[in-house]
């Protein structure tokens, strides 16, 4: 037998303070760079745990964040779960109506919020039901009525906190809203053992391969899912953090990677365009420290992973994941035996969104409910199962939908190679079916951008009064930049079956993002819905 040890947030949390008191946690804020050690964090997030039970703060009770990645941020994402409350991380770009639902629906107690996001906060703040404190997060310490100062509470308070030891492994941490394709917006719970067991996963030398001499900085916000882990594993390991704080710019990002020195860095496809934008027209810009370039979300254009090999040395590292699974489940590493591969070949491999992670389990299957070939071809949902996959949702009948037979169905589309690498081919909601024919618009767009003067590419179905639907690229070019219509769907001509060729081109100044930085196809969607049927 073995000792019955809980695994907890507050296990991930101690180990930095006790081997890593010095190590860096850099916040890029609207008043400049602020430098703290996990000595500091300790010592703040000690006293916010205080501050929060003066509130009347309890075990099980729900703490809000609505903030940018900074310090104050993480002195949250361990407060709350280390004495027993659980951290609710509101996604900021959320349409107000969502922002209110999401809220309510998880009861939150306290809202700890940015300055500079309260104009999304006060004119909603009555329609909070459950929220009894706002507390905003700011350097001034401005007084306003009905609202506390963060600082301020933290101030005189002790720098040690006695965490309950007997918080069980099963209880709930954290929780995060994933955004639905119709209705309100779905609530997943994220236990202790999950977010430790996840977290040893992003740690593994063939995933993230986080270890203490990494300097890591999340992109990806600290309000969607856990900012894929980052921070827990950070710290868990020791690693020094860069956090980029409020609407940072990509010459933000590139400031921080060059001056900090940092190792990985992790972002959804969207922000490395941007940031590889900027390093085209500064062939000087170098990161001589950096090792790996996580991104996930998305896939990922062939072109902009081969755009980053060539300007500084390093493809594009792909990861998968969701909010029901903490949220990565594949990595994209490639195997010892492709090292001698030719580049061509082991790109094909980096294309793909890779295999899973140690400790899960998938299944890919097909729409009669068997198991696809391992050919790299067939298509299939992948379903999952493991210690950091969701069960349910929270109070969320939906949710019978989706997990099924003890396994979670993702809605993801995927073939599975010989070697094991799945690569995403679409989602149930966004595959186009054409004249009884499955398109996927993911292929195509990587196409798209992989086209010279592309900047972004998005590919949605639109109604088609004879074949069902047919695909639409919405295309941004880049600055200075000229292609026609028939320029691009030439090029699309040379790589796809002509039935798979877009019967319509737009050209957009931008594609809009949804609240994670994805491209939000319902607005592309509702854009060409009568783009045929009105011709007919």
């Amino acid at each position: 037998m073995t000792m019955r040890y809980p695994l907890t947030v507050r296990a991930l949390f101690e180990r930095a303070r006790l081997y890593f008191p010095d190590r860096e946690i850099v916040s890029r804020m609207s008043t400049g760079i602020v430098r703290h050690t996990y000595a500091q964090l300790s010592a703040r997030t000690a006293q916010l745990a205080h501050a929060l039970a003066a509130l009347g703060v309890k075990r099980g009770d729900r703490v809000a964040t609505f903030a940018w990645n900074h310090y104050r941020h993480l002195e949250a994402y361990f407060a709350a779960p280390c004495m027993g409350a659980v951290l609710h991380t509101i996604n900021i770009r959320l349409p107000a109506e969502h922002i209110i639902y999401i809220a309510n629906h998880a009861k939150d107690k306290v809202l700890l919020v940015d300055e500079d996001l309260l104009p999304a906060i006060l004119p909603i703040a009555d329609q909070f039901k459950t929220i009894e404190r706002i507390i905003v997060m700011s350097d001034s310490r401005t007084e306003r009525p009905g609202l506390l100062d963060y600082e301020s509470l933290l101030e005189g308070k002790p720098t040690t906190y006695a965490w309950p030891e007997e918080i069980d492994e099963w209880e709930t941490a954290g929780i995060c809203f994933t955004s639905a394709t119709t209705g309100n917006p779905k609530g997943v719970t994220y236990t202790h053992r999950a977010i430790y067991l996840h977290t040893m996963g992003a740690c593994m030398a063939d995933t993230v391969g986080i270890s203490e001499r990494d300097t890591i900085m999340p992109i990806v916000p600290m309000f969607h899912v856990n900012a894929w882990g980052l921070p827990f594993a950070a710290t868990f390991m020791g690693a020094k953090q860069v956090l980029p704080g409020p609407r940072p710019t990509p010459a933000d990002l590139i400031q921080l990677m060059v001056d900090e020195k940092v190792t990985c860095a992790a972002g959804v496809p969207t922000v490395w365009m941007g940031v590889m934008m900027v390093l085209e027209k500064d062939p000087t810009i170098q990161f001589p420290a950096l090792r790996k370039i996580a991104c996930g979300g998305a896939a990922v254009p062939e072109a902009l992973s081969l755009a980053y090999q060539k300007r500084i040395g390093l493809p594009i590292f792909h990861a998968y994941g969701m909010t029901e699974a903490a949220p990565v489940t594949h990595v994209c590493a490639l195997k010892a035996e492709m090292d001698a591969w030719a580049p061509a070949e082991q790109q094909k491999v980096r294309n793909k969104q890779g295999i899973l992670v140690p400790g899960l389990e998938m299944k890919i299957l097909d729409k009669d409910g068997h198991e696809v070939p391992w050919d790299g071809k067939t298509f299939g949902e992948i379903c999952l199962r493991g210690p950091w996959i969701a069960d349910d949702y929270f109070g969320d009948p939906r949710a019978q939908e989706t997990f099924v037979g003890g396994w979670y169905r993702t809605g993801d589309i995927a073939n599975i190679d010989a070697n094991g690498y799945i690569q995403i081919v679409d989602r149930t909601k966004d595959v186009i079916k054409s004249g009884g024919e499955w398109i996927s618009s993911v292929e195509l767009e990587n196409a798209t951008m992989g086209i010279p003067g592309v900047a972004e590419a998005a590919v949605v179905a639109a109604p088609h009064p004879v074949w069902d639907e047919r695909p639409v690229a919405c295309v941004v070019l880049k600055p200075g930049v000229t292609l026609t219509a028939e320029q691009i769907q030439a090029a699309l001509r040379e790589k796809f079956p002509a039935y798979w060729v877009p019967d319509a081109v737009q050209f957009l100044a931008e594609i809009p993002k949804g609240a994670t930085g994805k491209f939000d196809k319902k607005i592309l969607r509702a854009g060409v819905k009568d783009l045929f049927t009105a011709k007919a």
